[in-house]
């Protein structure tokens, strides 16, 4: 499997129409955030994964206004937000 580099926001997301086998790794420090196991297709301008590698994968941090925030489990590299019941299927998260 590849390794992919999520979440560096400069100049765009290259990764939002990539579904090839691998493992998204922190930008920053390389921890194993998700798999491409988990990725699903939605409308936002970002990749959409419905599950993290490992529980550990990411910390988050709850927001007053709704979503979650996310971000590595390791160095703290800010990734975005998990949308509670927006992923692929019903019950399932969207990072």
């Amino acid at each position: 499997m590849d390794e992919m580099s999520h979440c560096s926001f400069s100049g765009g997301e290259e990764y939002k129409n990539h579904f090839q086998p691998g493992i998204y790794v922190c930008s920053e420090c390389g921890h194993e955030l998700f798999s491409s196991m988990s990725k699903f297709e939605h409308s936002s301008p970002w990749p959409a994964f419905s599950q993290t590698i490992r529980e550990d994968s990411v910390s988050k941090h709850p927001e007053a206004w709704g979503p979650i925030k996310v971000c590595c489990g390791k160095c703290g590299n800010g990734l975005g937000h998990e949308f509670l019941y927006d992923g692929p299927r019903e019950g399932l998260s969207r990072f």
